[in-house]
């Protein structure tokens, strides 16, 4: 009963960055290891929000009077009548202004957490060795020559390049079917952006384990649906600018407390 009460881990997927709020508050030591990663993902984010998010707000803005000349060149040419459609044209403008805002945000919100947790790895490394030891009561590491865990790094994130790839060269050809084929193609490109949102957040707790990333892709659809609500809190989250530059390594602590809860108990049944 209480698994179908909370959505069978939809609302508790959803709850982990409260969890790390609390741990946090509770191990107050844990503060000094995302001091560094704030000031990280500070840089970062003064380059892409004043380079790459002023980019696409002027995209956004061309494309928002392209529509706008459009829909007012349509009004025009309708009886005098209709021109009552003119306060739902308005309304159009601004519901489309407010999807592109928020697809602006979440694509820099997305390209700052790849920069952030990357660079912020070896910090986001120990805070995930700590929470786990708090959590669990041990850490699990299997050792390997630096040498090959910058290898490991580096494969990462080439394979994840290749899913986001492959995945959306087909989202590009279903996007070519007018309609139905545009909405599948939105739909699809926001959920590769959660799953690689999920796998980023949950990697500095898989990736001491040594885990393959197919692995690590099968634990994503395997925690379902509580690994779809974590990720789309966590990238809700990550899209709120300057909130992000917290919000990243608590996201970061949240997804090694999501392992430590509903992974590490079943992980041998998610195979090789």
């Amino acid at each position: 009963m209480k698994r179908i009460l909370g959505g069978f881990g939809t609302i508790a997927g959803a709850t982990y960055p409260l969890k790390a709020i609390v741990v946090f508050w509770q191990n107050p030591r844990l503060w000094g290891y995302i001091t560094i990663p704030i000031l990280v993902n500070l840089v970062v984010a003064i380059a892409l929000y004043t380079g790459l998010f002023l980019f696409g707000w002027e995209i956004t803005s061309d494309i928002e009077v392209s529509v706008s000349s459009w829909l007012n060149q349509l009004i025009s040419n309708l009886p005098s009548w209709l021109g009552v459609l003119e306060y739902g044209i308005l309304v159009l403008i601004w519901l489309l202004r407010l999807l592109l805002t928020i697809i602006l945000l979440i694509a820099t919100g997305f390209i700052l957490t790849q920069f952030g947790v990357l660079l912020g790895a070896p910090w986001y490394g120990q805070l995930s060795e700590e929470l786990e030891k708090i959590r669990t009561g041990k850490v699990e590491i299997i050792e390997v020559s630096i040498v090959r865990d910058i290898g490991r790094a580096i494969l990462y994130e080439v394979k994840k390049l290749v899913l986001t790839a492959i995945v959306g060269i087909l989202l590009i050809i279903i996007n070519l079917f007018p309609g139905i084929g545009t909405l599948v193609s939105g739909i699809g490109s926001f959920t590769l952006t959660a799953i690689i949102v999920c796998l980023d957040f949950l990697d500095s707790a898989l990736e001491r384990r040594r885990l393959k990333f197919r692995k690590k892709l099968a634990i994503v659809f395997s925690s379902l649906p509580a690994s779809a609500s974590f990720a789309l809190v966590c990238l809700a989250l990550i899209s709120i600018p300057l909130i992000n530059l917290f919000t990243i390594p608590l996201c970061v602590a949240s997804g090694t407390l999501f392992v430590c809860d509903r992974v590490l108990p079943k992980l041998s049944s998610y195979g090789k």
